[in-house]
């Protein structure tokens, strides 16, 4: 029984370290006023009939804190790439001039700002609900093994190892929002 508790709270672990990498990801995409190529992570571009990452189909580079410049391998992929970003609407417009695509950050303004720390706060609300989830599974496994002759001692000590464990993470989700909130209120 007790393999059966450890690979609980193994299982809950990983999921929670999942949630938080996931929320670290997400997080990284949402721009804070200074350029990021991370921001472009996940966006897919239309090369000859497959979806492709952006960073595959060109190269992204910050040329000032503002800017970011994307040269792609080749020249017919300038339109799809700037499609790709008008529609993953990242708040930016992409400048085409023949060869390379400028994206000049604009700066926030305080009500941008306030929109985009919305944003953080739901992914962070994502991640602390993500946590709860693994945490409930877990603690309904543990009950079905108190159920199959698991001792109510056991029992109650894996339920507070599980609840510790997501107390734990969900700290460290508060903690995630919090920096990425003074990162995008810091003008």
């Amino acid at each position: 029984m007790s393999d059966e508790l450890n690979s609980i709270s193994a299982n809950a672990l990983d999921s929670m370290d999942k949630a938080i990498n996931h929320l670290e990801a997400e997080l990284i995409k949402i721009r804070a006023g200074r350029a990021n190529p991370n921001m472009f992570d996940g966006l897919v571009v239309d090369y000859y009939g497959n979806p492709t990452p952006i960073n595959q189909v060109g190269n992204i580079s910050v040329t000032d804190a503002r800017t970011l410049v994307i040269q792609p391998w080749e020249k017919n992929m300038l339109q799809p790439i700037e499609r790709s970003i008008i529609a993953a609407n990242l708040g930016v417009t992409p400048q085409n001039d023949g060869t390379i695509i400028r994206i000049f950050l604009p700066p926030l303004t305080e009500e941008r700002r306030k929109e985009i720390v919305k944003r953080v706060h739901q992914e962070g609300e994502h991640s602390k609900v993500a946590i709860r989830n693994i945490r409930r599974d877990a603690i309904e496994h543990i009950k079905r093994l108190k159920k199959d002759g698991l001792s109510e001692d056991l029992a109650k000590d894996s339920e507070d190892e599980v609840q510790e464990m997501t107390d734990k993470y969900i700290s460290i989700v508060d903690k995630h929002l919090a920096q990425k909130e003074k990162e995008v209120m810091s003008v």
